[in-house]
């Protein structure tokens, strides 16, 4: 049994081609305007918008000035740097009993 692919996307792609594209590669499009997702935000206020994860994750890594801007002229130097920023972000999100201090 094949499960159902769904893509959350904001209005940008509510083009015929652009949903043409979604439903060729097999996704179901949930392509919500602004204003239907206020409506929805104040009649349900516990439901968060769902396609806004990438662009937390991309703030997450942001906050690493040295991967903000690329300095490393290496590639396998950035791919690191990636990696070490993506343990520390999945290491800050460890519920932990004692307290610790990192930078």
């Amino acid at each position: 049994m094949r499960r159902s692919k769904h893509l959350c996307a904001d209005a940008g792609y509510r083009s015929a081609e652009n949903l043409r594209i979604i439903e060729e590669h097999g996704y179901i499009a949930h392509v919500v305007d602004r204003r239907k997702e206020i409506d929805i935000k104040r009649r349900h206020p516990s439901k968060k918008a769902r396609r806004w994860v990438v662009e937390v994750c991309h703030s997450w890594f942001n906050r690493f000035r040295k991967l903000l801007v690329r300095y490393e002229k290496l590639e396998r130097s950035f791919v690191a740097l990636n990696h070490l920023a993506a343990a520390i972000i999945a290491f800050r999100k460890v519920p932990l009993s004692v307290n610790i201090i990192y930078g």
